[in-house]
């Protein structure tokens, strides 16, 4: 079992940064997907950006251009590099390892982009 911890959350101005961590409690080399999720009140989780085994990534079409995925296997973390924040980019984000059968979640961090 693994054990997600996510950090970095706050409230952030438009046009802003944040990096997101996630440090797993164990080794993520070979966990299939690692990846961030988030949902905004009101609305169904969506998937932000995703990182293969392969180290292939994925993201949110809305994000593309402005989040970064990446991972440390020696350190057991994956990041979020966020960056042009919108206010739309508020929202709980939460960390993901994607491990069939197995799946595991972070407890979630919130950013918030306000002026």
């Amino acid at each position: 079992q693994v054990q997600l911890v996510e950090s970095g959350g706050g409230l952030v101005q438009p046009g802003g940064s944040l990096r997101l961590s996630c440090r797993a409690s164990g080794s993520i080399e070979h966990i299939y997907a690692m990846n961030w999720y988030r949902q905004a009140p009101g609305k169904q989780r969506e998937l932000v950006a995703g990182i293969f085994m392969t180290g292939r990534t994925n993201y949110l079409d809305s994000v593309k251009g402005r989040f970064t995925i990446s991972r440390d296997l020696a350190k057991n973390t994956v990041s979020l590099q966020m960056n042009s924040l919108k206010v739309e980019d508020t929202a709980v984000y939460s960390c993901n390892g994607e491990d069939p059968p197995l799946e595991y979640w972070g407890q979630g961090t919130q950013v918030t982009v306000s002026s």
